[in-house]
C-alpha cells in the first residue's frame, strides 16, 4: 500500500489508535462508517486524481485497507497513472 493512502485513511479510522494500518485491517472495525466511506472516496479521488468505477462501490471494496487499495491501484492502472 502507498504511504499517501495510509496517511489518507488514518483520520477516518477513529478506533485505529497507535496501531499501523495493515492490508487486512478491517475498516469497519476501525471505525469507518458509510458516511465516512463517501468522504473517503472523494478524498481518494482527489488525492490520487482517479475515479473509482461504480462497480467498486460495495462492501467488499471497503472491507479492508488492502481491498480498498487494490481498487485504487486498479483504477490508477486503468487510467494510466503510476501508483
Amino acid at each position: 500500500m502507498d504511504a499517501r493512502f495510509t496517511e489518507l485513511l488514518t483520520p477516518f479510522l477513529k478506533f485505529l489508535g497507535d496501531r499501523e494500518i495493515e492490508a487486512d485491517s478491517s475498516l469497519r472495525d476501525l471505525g469507518l462508517d458509510s458516511m465516512q466511506a463517501i468522504e473517503l472516496l472523494f478524498a481518494i479521488e482527489d488525492t490520487f486524481d482517479v475515479t473509482l468505477p461504480d462497480d467498486d462501490m460495495n462492501d467488499a471494496t471497503f472491507a479492508t485497507a488492502g481491498s480498498l487499495w487494490q481498487a485504487v491501484e486498479a483504477a490508477l492502472t486503468a487510467q494510466g497513472v503510476a501508483a
